[in-house]
């Protein structure tokens, strides 16, 4: 009776891991973000990256602890050392008993410009050897904004089915429904701190309700911001036009195609025409040897669902910081009126 009972809960373990849930939520250690924001604003401008390390319960996926890479360098040699090193972390975290298991990666990023191929491959990389993983993005130059800018990223299914097979026609992306905005997918964020870090920090809390960091918040010098978005903004609309023009381009050289299959067409029908009426045998309407019939490579659509993406993050941001500095000049004038 025990036996057939371990069998059935052995049975249930193993159907339970092949159904996993979809995830919901990553949960962070107030610690590992406070790691994470440390390395990024310390190398900025500069972009770093680094292992997150936790563990995969259910439908949320704990992040416990991180530690950064080493800064990429193209020497093959320091790229091993760099493999090494993060071998060798996870060893000694190992040894002193900290979770060592790898959920992701995060990486810093300059006005949310990530959303690349690199990200893209780094997550298929990730997905060979890791069930489920994330990708945690920081942005130090938005956070000085007043916001956290921190958001956990992952891919798609739909997308990944498609980047496996290296099919990004427009057929394929009509068949899947897959548009610009089903690339990724943003998983939610929730922090979570021990009861003696809690404690802690509620102790650590002044006596002042109003602290200097709440006083920053009111600066009204946005323009900088502002302007390296509307500049990044520029930039990719002159990419997606050319991308646009890689389209035009083809769609022009299909047309002028079909259009010589069809003059080539009807030239061989009158021939034929004219050899059935001497008692010859017809030519064969299709002649796979001619340039004519050879199908023309339809461009990836990839680059525009990226660079699409990456639009309508800098509006997104665009909108949002100019509501806030609405917001603090109503503030400040209300202010001034009293």
């Amino acid at each position: 009776m025990a036996a057939n009972t371990m069998a059935r809960s052995f049975l249930q373990a193993v159907a339970t891991e092949e159904i996993a849930p979809p995830l919901r939520v990553v949960q962070m250690e107030g610690l590992a973000i406070l790691k994470i924001i440390k390395h990024c604003k310390e190398f900025s401008p500069a972009l770093v990256t680094g292992q997150l390390l936790g563990l995969d319960v259910g439908s949320v996926l704990e992040v416990t602890n991180c530690f950064p890479f080493p800064i990429r360098e193209e020497d093959e040699e320091i790229e091993a050392d760099g493999a090494n090193y993060q071998l060798e972390m996870m060893r000694c975290l190992r040894e002193v008993n900290v979770d060592n298991n790898t959920v992701g990666w995060y990486q810093s990023t300059l006005l949310g410009s990530y959303q690349t191929v690199e990200l893209i491959e780094t997550f298929m990389n990730y997905q060979e050897n890791i069930r489920r993983c994330v990708c945690i993005i920081y942005d130090p130059a938005r956070s000085n904004q007043g916001v956290l800018a921190l958001k956990a990223l992952k891919l798609s299914d739909s997308f990944m089915d498609l980047y496996r097979k290296n099919n990004f026609t427009g057929e394929k992306l009509r068949e899947k429904k897959l548009s610009w905005v089903d690339i990724f997918e943003e998983i939610p964020i929730k922090v979570s701190n021990s009861a003696l870090i809690s404690a802690f920090m509620t102790e650590l809390e002044p006596d002042s309700p109003v602290a200097q960091c709440d006083y920053d918040r009111l600066n009204l010098s946005t323009t900088p911001f502002m302007e390296r978005n509307v500049e990044f903004l520029i930039e990719c609309m002159e990419d997606l036009s050319s991308e646009q023009n890689k389209f035009q381009y083809y769609y022009r050289n299909l047309q002028r195609q079909q259009a010589q299959q069809q003059a080539w067409l009807q030239k061989r029908r009158t021939e034929n025409m004219a050899r059935k009426a001497a008692g010859e045998e017809p030519l064969p309407e299709e002649d796979p040897t001619n340039p004519i019939f050879k199908p023309l490579p339809e461009p990836s659509r990839l680059d525009s669902y990226l660079i699409t993406n990456q639009v309508a993050n800098y509006c997104n941001q665009i909108n949002g910081v100019a509501g806030q500095s609405f917001n603090r000049l109503y503030l400040m004038k209300a202010l001034q009126d009293n």
